[in-house]
């Protein structure tokens, strides 16, 4: 049983590891909330359809549920995979619709700014 064991926790972190949706390098303001505290503001750092990786100061705990939040878009439910020296990587509950993520690459640029859809801008 133990073998079946670490056999398990290996796969496990394989698939932790496994990156097969493509993650973009971004800059993006945000706020991050655990599940019953308060939420704190945060830099997402990269962003995929599975997932993403922010700053956190705060130690966040492999497990727990987050909401993380992006101006002009709802609170997406992730759960936290890692954290390491002030980083959190974090699973998205449900993978993001392609529509959605490219939407949001498309908004933000590599130095955080944000570009507004083409119908706000007049």
């Amino acid at each position: 049983m133990s073998t079946l064991h670490s056999q398990g926790s290996r796969y496990a972190l394989a698939a932790q590891e496994d990156r097969s949706a493509p993650r973009s390098r971004v800059s993006i303001p945000a706020t991050l909330r655990p599940s019953g505290s308060k939420g704190f503001q945060t830099v997402i750092n990269d962003f995929s359809l599975s997932g993403f990786s922010a700053t956190s100061i705060n130690r966040l705990h492999p497990g727990a549920v987050v909401w993380m939040t992006i101006p002009g878009l709802e609170s997406m439910q992730a759960q936290v995979i890692w954290w390491e020296e002030g980083q959190v990587g974090c699973a998205f509950e449900q993978l993001l619709s392609p529509i959605i993520h490219d939407n949001v690459l498309n908004r933000w640029c590599d130095n955080g700014s944000y570009n507004p859809p083409s119908q706000y801008i007049r």
